[in-house]
């Protein structure tokens, strides 16, 4: 029998053992929707819906005017007023409110002296994240109220503004910057758990001996436990890609040539780690243990959540060997911008050289468990 045919047999057993059981194909297509759907709109850095307590000691009309420009802001829910300061601080040890605001009884007298007005701000530093990015809006808010102040008084101190402009998401739109990287991550965590089930699932159904003593090579063998998972990532890709451009409405700029061609040297390195778990494994829960030992720091350490530059030197170094990390740039970067084929490749090569190290390592293991 010639090479090929050997090869597609195989490749043809491993896909009808994962599509002809209905409990697979539902666990390969139905969950990594639902996570993306779900994700793309529950999984958000974005503060919104947030509950203030305002104690207005100015009462002027300075102070007024700042508090109706803080309530008509879509993302403040709730401005509730309170009499004294204990009320400020009982409400952010309750958690009813996330920040409380307390004008000064000279606040309006000094707009409308041209003196520096400040207002105090109280936050939740239980959550440090939120409470920074609120500031942010109120001091915002502020900046706004005192420049618009100066200009009616006709002083020439005015207070710069700055105009931001955003490209790539003009409207901040976090599911345009989450989905993307979901599309990735969740690739992955399919590649790995398919691939590291394969061998583990041989040996436990006893069929590895099969293969052992069947025409087929150890090379032969492993193409044919790689290919079926790569084909079914790029699968999964596709899907996860229609999803993400017609429900979600996440704009896709790029070249879906770029996109699978990436795509195909980030699976196979995914593939290859994934071959690694399952030659180590004799049963599929160690496979799936494995499989979730990695995905978990590949995960925290790819850019996903969190800013690589955040990181400490040392783990910045380490994040170079994570394939999650360069095709998460590839990924956000042909979805909102357009990459260029120059830049795609750029942050190919590093795939290809993870392929290359992982797929080598796991034929070595391969064969050394096969013997």
């Amino acid at each position: 029998m010639r090479l090929e045919s050997r090869l597609v047999s195989l490749v043809v057993k491993e896909l009808l053992v994962l599509l002809r059981d209905p409990r697979s194909v539902f666990v390969l297509v139905t969950p990594p929707l639902v996570q993306l759907i779900v994700f793309a709109f529950a999984a958000t850095l974005e503060v919104k819906n947030v509950h203030l307590v305002v104690l207005d000691r100015d009462e002027g009309a300075a102070g007024v005017e700042l508090v109706r420009r803080i309530q008509g802001s879509t993302t403040f829910s709730s401005v509730v007023p309170v009499h004294r300061p204990e009320e400020l601080r009982a409400a952010i040890d309750e958690q009813r409110a996330i920040a409380a605001i307390q004008i000064g009884p000279g606040f309006s007298s000094d707009v409308a002296a041209g003196r520096p007005a400040s207002v105090q701000v109280l936050l939740d530093g239980r959550r440090s994240n939120a409470a920074q990015i609120v500031s942010g809006y109120l001091a915002e808010i502020l900046a706004d109220f005192l420049a618009e102040a100066s200009q009616r008084e006709h002083r020439a101190a005015t207070v710069p503004r700055v105009v931001a402009r955003n490209w790539f998401n003009p409207n901040l739109i976090f599911r345009w910057f989450m989905v993307p990287g979901l599309v990735a991550m969740i690739a992955q965590v399919m590649g790995v758990i398919v691939t590291a089930l394969s061998v583990a699932r041989e040996r436990e159904l006893g069929t590895f001996d099969q293969l052992m003593v069947s025409p087929l090579r150890t090379h032969e063998i492993l193409l044919g436990k790689m290919l079926p998972p790569v084909l079914i990532g790029l699968f999964d890709v596709t899907l996860y890609l229609v999803v993400a451009v017609t429900i979600i409405q996440v704009p896709f700029r790029g070249s879906l040539l770029l996109l699978y061609g990436s795509s195909l040297f980030f699976l196979a390195a995914v593939v290859g780690i994934g071959l690694f778990i399952s030659s180590l494994s004799s049963t599929q829960q160690q496979a799936i243990l494995g499989a979730v030992l990695f995905v978990t720091p590949a995960t925290m350490l790819s850019g996903f959540a969190t800013p690589i530059e955040n990181m400490p030197g040392w783990l910045q170094a380490v994040t170079l060997i994570n394939p999650l990390r360069h095709f998460l740039v590839i990924a956000r970067g042909l979805f909102l911008k357009g990459m260029t084929l120059e830049a795609v490749v750029a942050n190919t090569v590093p795939l290809v050289l993870i392929a290359a190290v992982t797929l080598t390592t796991a034929a070595w293991l391969f064969r050394r468990r096969m013997e």
